[in-house]
């Protein structure tokens, strides 16, 4: 519970002043993945804490590439030295290895920061990717879809989720499937 303590404070001292809807998104996602806890066992705490987490590289103090997850978990990195694990699902959460493709940034997000175990981060991108903008819970279409309707056709961040969203999709329903088999 400590790793979630810290997070939470983190990522309120980062978001919750200077971004307010994305700490509302923040908290939502947390609220969500702390859902997972039956599922998660021993990891529930790592990816609650990655929840808080995910999206602190918004942080005007943080952002240094223009890509959240990898401006985010260098600063875990280099500045917090958290946990490599950790690190490794913010660089990585939803979709960003595409996203890094599309900012010609792949090699370098692989190069510093290991691929997660994948259910891990399919529980993180679970909590992302049903919770809207504003914390509230969504189904995952509809979330995306409302990404989508932020972005122009021709944005980066267009291309990324539409590329992605098969594979974000499939995240989602690997969790659900797990939480039906929870029940």
């Amino acid at each position: 519970m400590g790793h979630v303590l810290w997070a939470r404070d983190l990522a309120r001292n980062l978001l919750e002043e200077s971004l307010p809807r994305r700490w509302a998104h923040t908290q939502g996602v947390a609220k969500q993945a702390a859902t997972l806890t039956e599922v998660l066992g021993d990891n529930a705490d790592l990816v609650t804490a990655s929840a808080w987490l995910h999206d602190i590289g918004y942080s005007p103090d943080l952002a240094k590439t223009g890509f959240h997850p990898l401006d985010g978990a260098r600063y875990l990195r280099d500045v917090e030295h958290a946990d490599g694990v950790l690190c490794s699902l913010v660089a990585h959460h939803s979709g960003a290895l595409v996203e890094a493709d599309e900012r010609g940034m792949r090699e370098e997000l692989s190069n510093e920061f290991e691929f997660p175990p994948i259910e891990l981060l399919n529980a993180l991108t679970y909590s992302d990717m049903t919770t809207g903008p504003d914390g509230t819970h969504l189904p995952a279409e509809r979330r995306l879809d409302e990404i989508l309707e932020r972005y122009a056709p021709g944005d980066l961040v267009h291309r990324a989720i539409t590329r992605s969203r098969p594979d974000l999709v499939k995240a989602v329903r690997s969790v659900e499937a797990l939480q039906d088999a929870h029940r």
